[in-house]
């Protein structure tokens, strides 16, 4: 298996080096074994799997989702059922967010609309601001 240094395995993943020694750290990546002067020496495993992560991230799972995925036993090897479970639960998460920001869309857009833009201190947009109840 092809022997790779930390700083090819980042140009490789697109992952920076200390987000992979805290990956390492934290477990959610496998060690690496080490040469006999301690430099870490990666192999394809380890580009597939930062890879994975970083697309994974890329999409908004969160790392414990990540780390469930990981722990199933990643791509290639974790069972597509359980993924789907943890893929359902992401989405039905993304819609409720989706949902937030088009509210927060019309009452801004609503406010500004009330907004004179003048110079007097009455302005709507602070009056939403501060109001909690909006």
């Amino acid at each position: 298996m092809a022997r790779i240094s930390i700083g090819k395995l980042s140009r490789r993943s697109g992952v920076n080096i200390e987000t992979i020694r805290y990956f390492e750290k934290v477990g959610i990546i496998a060690t690496p074994p080490r040469t006999e002067g301690g430099h870490r020496v990666y192999d394809e495993d380890h580009v597939r799997a930062l890879g994975f992560i970083r697309r994974a991230r890329e999409l908004g799972f969160t790392p414990e989702e990540v780390r469930a995925i990981l722990n199933l036993g990643g791509p290639g090897k974790a069972c597509c059922g359980e993924v789907r479970e943890i893929a359902a639960h992401h989405l039905k998460e993304v819609r409720a967010k989706i949902a937030d920001l088009a509210e927060m869309e019309r009452l801004l857009a609503s406010t500004i609309e009330q907004c004179s833009g003048g110079t007097d201190a009455d302005c709507a947009v602070i009056d939403m601001i501060e109001d909690a109840t909006v």
